[in-house]
């Protein structure tokens, strides 16, 4: 959580730390997603998986951590609503700080990746329950 933070509030290799002298932000739904597909060979294509995949993979382990942390007693739902809050204050930060954009794209693709993380962990219980159920252990 602590190199997200980083990558999203302080890297230089992102813009982080030059800033900007307006707000910046994108409050329309899947625009920035439908330009990066829509334009993805005009561009670098680094900056096309960093900005679509980067945001999903960025988050996976956060919802992987809550099921971790409140083991049982959280549901997927749940989950997606605390993945949701903190890309919520990640993106905030970015904002007031001026360091990057607000986009709600993001927020869409970070909380698609904590749910995702969310569920990977949650089947690997499931097969290492069943190798332990086997005695595989």
């Amino acid at each position: 959580m602590a190199a997200l933070v980083y990558f999203t509030l302080l890297s230089d290799g992102f813009g982080r730390m030059s800033g900007y002298s307006e707000y910046h932000y994108n409050l329309v739904p899947f625009q920035e997603i439908r330009r990066f597909v829509e334009y993805r060979e005009y561009m670098d294509y680094y900056i096309v998986v960093v900005n679509l995949l980067g945001n999903v993979i960025a988050f996976m382990p956060f919802g992987a951590l809550i099921r971790w942390v409140l083991n049982r007693r959280v549901r997927w739902y749940q989950a997606t609503f605390y993945t949701f809050l903190f890309s919520l204050s990640v993106e905030l930060l970015q904002l007031v700080g001026r360091v990057g954009v607000f986009d709600i794209d993001d927020l869409i693709l970070n909380t698609v990746g904590g749910l995702l993380g969310f569920f990977i962990y949650y089947v690997l219980l499931l097969i290492n329950r069943r190798r332990e159920e086997n005695g595989e252990g």
